[in-house]
């Protein structure tokens, strides 16, 4: 007599479902890795590759043609211009040839370059390899004939072909590490890293913070509270670039009502430049900060709070719980899921904000952030190359934060 033993291993129907599972996924893994993982690649390679701004679009050979005289009628005489250039200042172009098919009706009547060649009225030129730089003109004299006007061409409509070969330093096997040994040269970037990290500390705690006092006073049935509700959520839903433009002008030194309302009430004795000077300026854009998304983590903590089953406040109130043991012993339990969530989700975007800093401060008197440094690297330096490994050492912080967070911090709703 044998004993059954269950079966081991999937079945064909397990495997059946788990390509047809697969092959549903299969849209969205790729969607997701053609947006996110494709650039995220990209800028890993660049931020190994010493490359400018300008190195962005490899070298390659321009050509401009003209009729010079400009003839009017049979007989004039003309000259067919070429000019040509290498788009890069210090890339050379290799084996650079033109070839380009003479209008009918324009007859050649001198010598032309030695470096070209004329069959008819094919135009063949060789100019070799042109370096970083340089410049080349082609000058062809011309008689033009009745047949050129009957036929109505125009040298300029043409396009001669022109060839040749350069290297793209995006796609050559030239690496190096002098744009991460250039953000971490000096103290430059550990107070590029302080202010960030204040930035983001103060301005998310500040968020959940504010964010939650406001829950905790709309969170009571009252008249006009759906119209405050609203009010409270204009910081997030105004344009940045509006509240942005009314903070700097409201805390202007010279015009600014907040400091003509301090002088005039004797708090200050002259003016002060609230975005100009450190360390005021980082803390007036971590202010900001805290005001404008506050709203979101009120709406996500009121929506949570008013989810909670109100018995529970009813029998803590019998037992003689006061308002603050009914926050802290009941409320709060309740709540650190989302508060979790919240913070996360706030600490990443506030790590990578840059818009809000750029429109307050431009980056200066101590407000220069990661993410203000890759513009500055980028765009104002022209350092493609150090940009990208600024952005990567932001991933990096963020990845590292984040595997922390969820591993050690965070345990409950999923997370």
């Amino acid at each position: 007599m044998t004993s059954a033993t269950p079966p081991t291993g999937r079945g064909p129907l397990a495997r059946r479902e788990a390509r047809l599972a697969w092959g549903l996924l299969l849209p969205t893994i790729l969607s997701v890795s053609l947006v996110v993982i494709l650039p995220l690649l990209s800028i890993f390679w660049i931020s190994f590759k010493p490359i400018g701004l300008a190195d962005l679009r490899p070298p390659a050979p321009v050509v401009r043609e003209s009729l010079r005289g400009r003839p009017e009628a049979a007989g004039d005489e003309g000259e067919v211009q070429y000019r040509l250039r290498n788009s890069s200042q210090d890339k050379p172009i290799l084996g650079v040839t033109l070839s380009d098919t003479l209008p009918e009706g324009l007859t050649v009547t001198g010598d032309i370059d030695p470096r070209c060649t004329l069959d008819d009225r094919a135009l063949f030129c060789d100019f070799g390899d042109l370096e970083g730089g340089q410049r080349e003109t082609i000058e062809i004299p011309v008689i033009a004939e009745a047949a050129y006007f009957d036929s109505g061409a125009d040298v300029e409509r043409t396009v001669p072909e022109i060839t040749g070969r350069a290297d793209n330093i995006l796609t050559n096997s030239e690496f190096t590490l002098d744009n991460f040994a250039r953000i971490f040269r000096g103290d430059e970037f550990f107070t590029v890293l302080w202010a960030t990290i204040f930035y983001t500390v103060f301005g998310t705690v500040g968020a959940l913070l504010v964010g939650l006092f406001a829950a905790m006073l709309l969170n009571k049935e009252f008249k006009g509270q759906g119209i405050l509700r609203g009010l409270y959520l204009f910081p997030y839903v105004a344009p940045v670039i509006a509240v942005a433009f009314t903070w700097v002008t409201l805390f202007d030194p010279f015009s600014g009502s907040a400091n003509a309302l301090l002088v005039q009430m004797g708090v200050v004795n002259s003016p002060i430049n609230f975005f100009g000077q450190r360390p005021l300026a980082l803390i007036m854009v971590t202010v900001f900060e805290i005001w404008r998304y506050f709203p979101l983590s009120f709406l996500f903590i009121l929506a949570r709070m008013q989810s909670i089953d109100h018995d529970m406040y009813e029998a803590a109130d019998m037992d003689g719980a006061s308002p603050f043991q009914q926050f802290w012993y009941l409320s709060m339990p309740q709540l650190l899921g989302i508060l979790s969530v919240l913070f996360l989700l706030r600490f990443i975007w506030t790590f990578n904000k840059f818009d809000d800093i750029f429109l307050l401060t431009g980056g200066n008197a101590g407000t220069r952030t990661l993410t203000v440094n890759v513009y500055e690297q980028a765009f104002a330096v022209s350092n493609i190359g150090a940009g990208a490994a600024v952005a990567v050492v932001i991933f990096c912080v963020l990845l590292v934060f984040s595997i922390f967070f969820l591993k050690y911090v965070s345990r409950e709703e999923g997370l």
